[in-house]
């Protein structure tokens, strides 16, 4: 069987296939302290699940909806983004589809010519790269320096720049280090992609999710000129604890959104009716949930990052949002006989029984990512874990 080159250069996500080494061993019935995977633990808030089921009872979500969804979500994200941004945008400015991972892509499909150039940081959540590169694309890594808190600055984008610089891709805060850009960065960076035409891919998945008074700026509310410039991503998965729904969004101009909307037209038809209706009761009602679940992850945060800078050859840069912890372990590998990241964390599951993900996945050789969208007993146990397996290496 004849397999596509396209997608023989793929790698598999490197969170998923955390997941799956962690649920395989499971299936052997092995408790696994499980702090790989960006998934809230909370379960869909109960007035978001009965709007769900009321959709079905009376039958609405029996049939399919237009591609960029049903009018009356639109509305609602139309609506949540002017509450939220203060943005105005219209009806052929939205489309929603099946999860803002599926968002990306076809932005991605809709924009990207082969040997257009996508700029992203590094660390870079582990999908950008391969998105770009299945839609011919080329990525182009510029390193976020550890002491300016894994961000980019506008000089470093002048030197990334070509002729053939099509995007560039702000994810703050950021997965997997919880980075949050300022105004005044944002600002420099608006203003750049404005000067050199480029096209701002504005990733606010975890917008709403931001700590100890830091502050969140869209880059599209800096001008109406970034605006223009601008694709602002977003969904429910994170803020709503809505992973299982698959919902997400862009806002943007209408000539890139419409032709998304024809991508999405021939890969998947609409999203899901029932999730539509699900996510018209989570952007319109009542938010105060979200709120409660954001005060749970500041606590935890707060709690786990005390303790996981005290693990031997660990340094970590405390995060401002999103729920990850992302520490630079170089000086524990060394500690621990190791030169690969990847073997350590490996090894971590295999004998600790602690799923996390290797840093190399999102493009460093040094990191690791743990997730705080877990209870405050499974954090406990799996650095009480960690710092087992670090001793006993040590003294191997």
């Amino acid at each position: 069987m004849m397999i596509s080159n396209r997608v023989l250069k793929l790698k598999s996500s490197a969170t998923l296939a955390a997941a799956a080494k962690a649920k395989e061993l499971e299936e052997k019935g092995i408790e696994i302290l499980n702090l790989a995977l960006g998934e809230p633990d909370f379960e869909t808030p109960i007035n978001i699940r009965k709007a769900a089921i009321a959709s079905i009872e009376s039958g609405r979500a029996s049939f399919y909806t237009p591609v960029a969804g049903e009018k009356e979500l639109i509305e609602a994200v139309i609506s949540r983004t002017k509450e939220d941004y203060g943005l105005d945008y219209k009806l052929n400015e939205v489309v929603v589809g099946t999860g803002a991972k599926f968002i990306l892509f076809i932005l991605f499909q809709a924009i990207l010519n082969e040997g257009d150039e996508v700029i992203m940081p590094s660390p870079y959540w582990v999908s950008y790269s391969e998105q770009v590169e299945l839609c011919e694309g080329t990525p182009v890594f510029v390193e976020g320096k550890e002491d300016n808190h894994f961000k980019v600055t506008v000089e470093d984008l002048e030197k990334a720049t070509t002729k053939k610089t099509k995007a560039f891709i702000l994810n703050s805060p950021c997965n997997p280090t919880g980075a949050i850009y300022t105004r005044e960065e944002l600002e420099k960076i608006g203003k750049w992609a404005v000067k050199h035409n480029i096209l701002l891919v504005a990733d606010d998945i975890y917008g709403k999710l931001v700590y100890n008074g830091n502050v969140f700026t869209p880059i599209a509310t800096l001008s109406e000129e970034i605006k223009k410039q601008t694709i602002i991503i977003n969904g429910v998965s994170k803020s709503y604890a809505m992973t299982g729904w698959r919902m997400g969004y862009a806002l943007g101009d209408s000539s890139i959104i419409s032709q998304m909307i024809k991508i999405a037209s021939q890969a998947t038809s609409n999203l899901t009716a029932v999730t539509q209706y699900a996510a018209i009761e989570a952007l319109t009602g009542d938010q105060q949930q979200v709120e409660e679940m954001r005060q749970v992850f500041e606590k935890r945060l707060n709690h786990v990052y005390d303790r996981v800078s005290e693990i031997p050859g660990f340094k970590i840069d405390k995060p401002q949002g999103a729920f990850y912890l992302y520490p630079d372990i170089s000086e524990c590998l060394v500690l621990c006989g190791y030169d690969n990241v990847t073997n350590w964390v490996n090894d971590l599951l295999e004998e600790a029984h602690v799923s996390v993900v290797t840093g190399e996945g999102f493009g460093t050789n040094k990191h690791i990512r743990l997730s705080y969208a877990t209870d405050l007993d499974t954090l406990n146990s799996a650095i009480d874990q960690i710092v087992a397996f670090v001793d006993k290496k040590q003294n191997k």
